[in-house]
C-alpha cells in the first residue's frame, strides 16, 4: 500500500487508513503527490482548522495530540493523538507544505463531549482493538473498531457464516474489529502479523491496495452494520455534510483521509435532509482546543487516553526506515544493549539479521517483522534470556519519545506560566521517568522543589517525592519524575484557581484551609504550604489551624496533628521561613496533649491501646524534634548533615552513651523565630518525660494496659530519663507472679516489641534477657497459648541476625556476674556478651571514633582504654 493512483477517477479522493499506520502514512503522502487536491479532509474535530497551521512550526515535533475539553469543566476533556507515522500527520504535513487548505470532518468535539457525558459507562474493550472507544474524542483509534471480550468470533457457529441469530443483531450488542474478523479469514491468529505481511511489508503497491481495503470495510459493513460503534451514523453524517461543503468549493478535487471502517460510509448516497435529520437535537457544550504533547508509551496502552497501538517504537522506525529496516532495527537495539553493558559485537548484528530474514522465510513473511526481529535478538545478543529483551520491549518497541509543541500553541494561562517557569529552572517534561536529587540551599533547587510542592498541591503529580539515599539532611530532597501526557488536563482543570502556578495554589490552599473537617487536614496542609513556599496562604492557614485546635478536645487528633505541624517547623528553618506562629500552635497542642493523654490510655481495649501507642510514639518524636528546633538548631540552619538530626533521635547531651550532640550553629535567618520561646519546649520535653514516668510506674489499677505502659518505659530508657536498674526494676514488676500472663505479654510487647531496637536491647542487657526468660518458664501451660500470639507478633519483627544472636543467647546462657541465669545450664557466656561493657573491645574503635570526631588520635593504647572507660 505504498503506491498510488496517476490518474484521478470520478468523485473525491478517499484514502481509508489504519490510523497509526506506517504503510498506511506513506500510501497516503504517495497518493496525495500523485494527485494532489485542492483540498485535504482529515478525519478530526472541526475546532482544530483554527490551530492546524501549527503544524508546520519547526517546535512542532510528533508525537502530539489535540486537546479538547469543556470550557466550563476542563476534566471533561479528550485527545486526538498523532504520531509521526500517522496517515493523519502525513496528510496535514504534505498539505501545509503545498499551502493546501486542510479541514477536519469529524463531529465537532462540542458535541462529542456533551454526548460523553450523557452516555452511560460501557465495557472496557479488548486489547485487541484501540483503547477506550468510548472516549467521544479519539478518532484515531476508530481505524480498526475496538472489540471488548465479547466480540464476535467469525469461527463460532453462532457468529457471521453460521446458523445463528442474524449478525446484525449481534453487531447492535457487540462491537467488531474488522482487523481480526479479516486477519483471522486469512488464517492469521495476530491482527498484528497480517497487517504487517499485507500492508507495512508491501514493497509496492497502487491504487488497488486503496480498493481493496475499501472493498473489505464494505463487505463487513454489509455484514456487520455498524459494528456495535453506535455513535458512527452520527459522526459519518457530518462527515459527509463536511464533504459535500468541500466539493461544492472545490469540486472533485478532495481527498478525504479517515479510518477505513468509515470509507463505505462516505460512499453512500444519502440526503442532506436525512444527514441533518441525525444531526438534529445533539448536546453541545463550549470548547477550547490545543495542541499538547503525546508520547509513544501512551499510544501503547489500552484504556485511558491511549490508541492500543502495542508497538509504536517499532512502527516509527518502519516509517522513518523504509530501506533495509531490518538491519537499521537490530542495529539500534544493539547500541541499547551495549548501553547497559551487554557484549554485543557488530557480528552479533550479521548474525541476527541473517537469523531474522530466515524465520521470515520459514515462516512464508514478505519481510522480518517485529517477532522475527525479537526472536533473533533473543537467541544471539541475549543467549537465550528474555531479561535483555525485556529492556528492548520497554526502550525501543515502545519507547518513551516526548512530542513538543510552539509557544505559540493556544494554552490555558496556568500552562503558559508553567512552561516558563521550568524553563527558568531548567527542569524540562520528559516521558521517561527519572530521579531528581535537590540541595535546597541552591536558589535553582529550592525553586525546583517549591515548583513540585505548588503542582502536587493543584492535583499535577508530575513528581513523586522520594526517599532520598546517602543523606538524612533537611536539606536533601529527592523526587521521581515523569510527565503524562494526562497531566495537560490536570493543568487545565487546575486554572479555575488562578493564572499562574503561585496564585493557583495559593487561592487552592486557602480554599482547602476554610473548608477542611479536621485538625488533621489543616497540619497537613500547613506543612504543604511550607515545603511550596506559600506565605500569601499562611495566615488563613494557620487561622484555621488555631480555631480548630481550640475546638479538638480528642487526644488522637491533636496526636495526629502535631507531628506534620512540628515538621512545618523544621521544613520553615531550611526554607527560611518564620515559622514563630507554627512554633507557638505547636507548643500549645503539645501541652493539650500532656494533659489529656494519661485519661485517654485508661480502659483501653488491644486495638485501642495499639493506636495510642502509635500516637505516643509519633509525639514523642515530635517533641524531641521541637526542643531541638526551638533551643539549639538542627541541621536544617546550616545544612550540616547529621545521623542524629532524625526525629526522635536526639536526646540530652551526657545522659547515655547512645546520647547525641548537636555541634551545627543556628542559621541567622531563624534565629528571631527561635527566640521567640527560647525555653519553652525544653520545658515542655521534661514535662512529657514526667508523663511517660508516671504511666511507666502504674501498676494497671486504673486499667491502663501493659501496652501502653511499657512503651513508656521504653520511650524513657532510649531517652536517657531511666536508669537501666530502674527499667529492670519495672520489667520485674510487670512480670511478676502476680500478673496477668496476657496482661505481661503485652507489657512485653510494648517494651521490647514493634522492632523498634528491642532486640538489641535484649541482646546487650542480660539482665532484661534473664528477666524474659525466667517468666516464660513460669507461665502455667493453660496460659501459654494465650500469651504465645502476642510474644510471636512481638519477637518476629526483628531481624533475622537478631533472633539468631538471641537464640544463642539463650542457649549459651549469657553469663551476670560469672553465674549462669538463663536456661540453667553451666555452659559458658556468649563471647562478648557480659554484664557491662567490655573495655578491650571498645578501645580498638577508639581511634576511629576520634578520627570521626576530628580529634587527636590516642598516643598509646593505654589513652585508648582510658577513653573506652
Amino acid at each position: 500500500m505504498t503506491g498510488a493512483p496517476r490518474a484521478r477517477a470520478a468523485g473525491p479522493l478517499l484514502l481509508g487508513a489504519r490510523h497509526h499506520g506506517p504503510g498506511s502514512a506513506r500510501a497516503v503522502r504517495a497518493a496525495l503527490e500523485a494527485c494532489p487536491p485542492r483540498v485535504v479532509l482529515i478525519e478530526g474535530p472541526p475546532e482544530a482548522d483554527a490551530i492546524v497551521g501549527l503544524a508546520a512550526e519547526k517546535d512542532m515535533r510528533p508525537p502530539v495530540a489535540l486537546l479538547a475539553h469543556a470550557a466550563d469543566d476542563p476534566g471533561r476533556a479528550g485527545f486526538w493523538p498523532l504520531a509521526g507515522f500517522s496517515p493523519e500527520w502525513a496528510a496535514i504535513q504534505w498539505a501545509l507544505a503545498h499551502e493546501v487548505p486542510v479541514r477536519f470532518i469529524d463531529l465537532p468535539a462540542a458535541n462529542s463531549l456533551a454526548m460523553a457525558a450523557k452516555r452511560p459507562p460501557a465495557p472496557s474493550p479488548a486489547p485487541a482493538g484501540p483503547a477506550n472507544p468510548h472516549t467521544p474524542v479519539d478518532p484515531a483509534d476508530r481505524a480498526d473498531p475496538p472489540a471488548p471480550a465479547d466480540q464476535i468470533d467469525p469461527g463460532d457457529p453462532a457468529a457471521p457464516g453460521g446458523q445463528a441469530a442474524p449478525v446484525a443483531d449481534q453487531a447492535e450488542r457487540m462491537r467488531v474489529d474488522p482487523l481480526a474478523v479479516l486477519s483471522e479469514a486469512a488464517g492469521y491468529d495476530d491482527p498484528e502479523r497480517w497487517w504487517e505481511d499485507v500492508i507495512e511489508h508491501r514493497g509496492t503497491g497502487g491504487a488497488e491496495a486503496f480498493t481493496a481495503v475499501a472493498e473489505a470495510m464494505g463487505a463487513l459493513r454489509a455484514e456487520y452494520g455498524h459494528g456495535g460503534h453506535e455513535d458512527d451514523a452520527v459522526r459519518e453524517a457530518h462527515m459527509r455534510l463536511r464533504l459535500r461543503e468541500a466539493r461544492r468549493e472545490f469540486g472533485d478535487e478532495v481527498a478525504v483521509v479517515c479510518g477505513a471502517w468509515h470509507v463505505p460510509a462516505l460512499g453512500e448516497r444519502t440526503t442532506v435532509a436525512a444527514d441533518r435529520k441525525l444531526l438534529k437535537g445533539l448536546p453541545k457544550v463550549k470548547t477550547e482546543i490545543s495542541w499538547v504533547p503525546w508520547t509513544h508509551r501512551r499510544l501503547a496502552r489500552h484504556s485511558g487516553y491511549g490508541a492500543g497501538i502495542t508497538s509504536p517504537g517499532w512502527y516509527d522506525h518502519l516509517f522513518h526506515a523504509p530501506d533495509r529496516p531490518v538491519e537499521r532495527w537490530l542495529t539500534k537495539v544493539a547500541g541499547l544493549l551495549r548501553d547497559e553493558d551487554f557484549a554485543v559485537s557488530s557480528a552479533h548484528v550479521i548474525e541476527a539479521v541473517r537469523l531474522a530474514e530466515t524465520l521470515a522465510a520459514m515462516r512464508g513473511r514478505p519481510l522480518a517483522g517485529l517477532a522475527e526481529t525479537l526472536d533473533a535478538v533473543r537467541a544471539v545478543m541475549c543467549d537465550g534470556s528474555d531479561v535483555p529483551i525485556a529492556l528492548v520491549q520497554d526502550r525501543l518497541v515502545v519507547g518513551d519519545t516526548l512530542g513538543e509543541v510552539p509557544e505559540s500553541a493556544p494554552a490555558v494561562p496556568l500552562q503558559r506560566d508553567l512552561t516558563r517557569t521550568q524553563r527558568s529552572l531548567r527542569l524540562k517534561p520528559e516521558a521517561l521517568e527519572r530521579e531528581l536529587e535537590l540541595d535546597l540551599r541552591k536558589e535553582t533547587d529550592a525553586g525546583r522543589s517549591r515548583l513540585l510542592h505548588r503542582l502536587r498541591l493543584l492535583g499535577v503529580g508530575w513528581g513523586t517525592p522520594a526517599v532520598s539515599r546517602g543523606s538524612t539532611g533537611t536539606f536533601r530532597e529527592t523526587w521521581r519524575l515523569r510527565w503524562e501526557p494526562e497531566l495537560a488536563v490536570r493543568v487545565a482543570e487546575a486554572g479555575v484557581w488562578g493564572t499562574t502556578v503561585l496564585s493557583a495554589a495559593t487561592a487552592k490552599a486557602e480554599t482547602e484551609a476554610r473548608s477542611a473537617k479536621g485538625l488533621a487536614e489543616v497540619t497537613e496542609l500547613a506543612e504543604r504550604c511550607l515545603l511550596a513556599g506559600l506565605s500569601g496562604a499562611l495566615p488563613i492557614v494557620m487561622r484555621s489551624l488555631a480555631d480548630r485546635a481550640a475546638l479538638d478536645a480528642d487526644v488522637g487528633h491533636l496526636a495526629q496533628a502535631l507531628p506534620a505541624l512540628v515538621r512545618s517547623v523544621r521544613y520553615g528553618d531550611v526554607r527560611g521561613t518564620g515559622t514563630a506562629a507554627l512554633g507557638e500552635v505547636a507548643v500549645g497542642l503539645a501541652e493539650r496533649i500532656l494533659v489529656g493523654l494519661p485519661p485517654a490510655c485508661v480502659g483501653l481495649d488491644a486495638d485501642g491501646a495499639a493506636e495510642m501507642r502509635r500516637h505516643m510514639e509519633a509525639v514523642h518524636r515530635a517533641i524531641a524534634l521541637l526542643s531541638e528546633t526551638e533551643s539549639a538548631g538542627t541541621e536544617a540552619g546550616t545544612g550540616t548533615e547529621s545521623a542524629g538530626t532524625e526525629m526522635g533521635t536526639g536526646t540530652e547531651t551526657g545522659t547515655q552513651p547512645h546520647t547525641w550532640t548537636d555541634m551545627s550553629t543556628m542559621d541567622l535567618s531563624t534565629a528571631e523565630t527561635r527566640a521567640a520561646e527560647p525555653r519553652a519546649a525544653d520545658g515542655l520535653r521534661a514535662r512529657w518525660a514526667a508523663m511517660l514516668r508516671n504511666l511507666a510506674g502504674r501498676d494497671g489499677t486504673p486499667a491502663t494496659p501493659g501496652l501502653i505502659r511499657g512503651r513508656a518505659a521504653r520511650l524513657l530508657l532510649d531517652d536517657g530519663r531511666l536508669a537501666e536498674d530502674e527499667a529492670a526494676r519495672l520489667m520485674g514488676l510487670a512480670l511478676s507472679p502476680g500478673t496477668q500472663p496476657p496482661e505481661a505479654a503485652s507489657w512485653i510487647e510494648g517494651f521490647i516489641g514493634g522492632g523498634a531496637g528491642g532486640g538489641m536491647l535484649l541482646v546487650h542487657d542480660e539482665r532484661l534477657l534473664g528477666l524474659v526468660d525466667r517468666w516464660l518458664v513460669s507461665v502455667p501451660a493453660e496460659a501459654f497459648t494465650d500469651v504465645l500470639p502476642l510474644l510471636r507478633r512481638t519477637f518476629s519483627a526483628y531481624d533475622t541476625g537478631v533472633r539468631r544472636t538471641l537464640g544463642e543467647l539463650v542457649r549459651r546462657g549469657p553469663a551476670v556476674d560469672g553465674s549462669t541465669v538463663v536456661g540453667g545450664q553451666g555452659a559458658p557466656a556468649a563471647p562478648g556478651f557480659g554484664p557491662g561493657l567490655d573495655p578491650d573491645r571498645a578501645a580498638a574503635v577508639v581511634p576511629t571514633v576520634r578520627l570521626l570526631l576530628g580529634l587527636d588520635p590516642a598516643p598509646h593504647a593505654n589513652d585508648s582504654m582510658e577513653a573506652a572507660r
